[in-house]
């Protein structure tokens, strides 16, 4: 059985014209190219979608199935030819849990100003690219490497790790950590895309550790003082909550933000977003 989306869409002008006559003039076709189409469609999906009077034409049953079908198969058309054409005037950066922390303002005000003609969309997806792999964004703001293959990245920037705690928490008092201060702890981790692993810390005097796969729930958790977090600097700058604090982990070694992409088919904006993230980072 073939069906194609020119037949569907004289279907629903003939139904929304109310004749033949008009539905050629809205397809801009001639009313016996109608006609034929039509009669195509109702061969190849064997029923009668139509009645015809000499004043109107309305659906049968099996017509009036048909166009609401055909209607959604349309929308679905029509969106999908404006998502495969939108990637010169549209730019999804897929990132975690955090951003850019305090720079994000700054680049979407930057961005707005240097490429008006490219809308710029953030989209936040906990997965292990950011949305990358899942078709969720264009490029994607990743804080630690990436081992699939398919995929590209450059490093724009650095960031201090830091320690969230509940308020009330004694090691809250400090100006800043050192990771020894935190073995003697849980520490809440997300393995997928989080950059804290027990690898931090010597073997001998690793923290105990708890998964976790959002960054409201690891907050919760931490402001109740039951559990600590590590995480990159731009977690505290994102996401500030009542009862967390966070403080510097000294002798931590820094997050490097990446900016990844497919390597067989990278975004054109890719090369100006590097550029301009590079600038604001090092303007730190």
């Amino acid at each position: 059985m073939d069906v194609d989306l020119r037949q569907l869409r004289c279907l629903v002008a003939i139904v929304d014209e109310g004749t033949f006559t008009d539905a050629a003039l809205a397809l801009g076709v001639s009313q016996a190219a109608v006609s034929r189409t039509l009669a195509s469609l109702e061969r190849a999906l064997g029923v009668r979608l139509l009645r015809r009077t000499s004043r109107s034409v309305t659906p049968t049953a099996a017509g009036v199935r048909v166009v609401t079908h055909a209607r959604r198969v349309l929308a679905e058309a029509d969106e999908l030819v404006r998502e495969a054409t939108a990637g010169q005037h549209v730019l999804r950066i897929g990132y975690a849990w955090s951003a850019l922390g305090r720079h994000t303002p700054a680049f979407q005000r930057r961005w707005a100003a240097a490429h008006p003609g490219t809308e710029l969309h953030l989209v936040r997806v906990n997965s292990a690219t950011a949305g990358l792999a899942e078709g969720s964004c264009d490029l994607a703001v990743l804080r630690r490497p990436l081992e699939d293959r398919r995929f590209d990245s450059a490093i724009v920037g650095l960031e201090r790790r830091l320690c969230a705690m509940a308020a009330d928490d004694p090691l809250a008092r400090r100006r800043s950590l050192r990771l020894a201060d935190l073995s003697g702890h849980t520490l809440l981790i997300d393995r997928r895309t989080g950059t804290t692993t027990p690898e931090l810390w010597p073997p001998d005097s690793r923290p105990a550790t708890e998964e976790t796969y959002d960054v409201d729930d690891w907050l919760t958790a931490i402001s109740t003082g039951r559990r600590m977090g590590m995480s990159a600097e731009a977690t505290a700058s994102q996401y500030r909550r009542p009862g967390v604090v966070y403080r510097p982990v000294r002798d931590a070694e820094p997050v490097a933000v990446r900016l990844a992409w497919w390597r067989d088919d990278p975004h054109p904006a890719a090369q100006h977003v590097i550029e301009l993230l590079t600038a604001l980072y090092r303007e730190a």
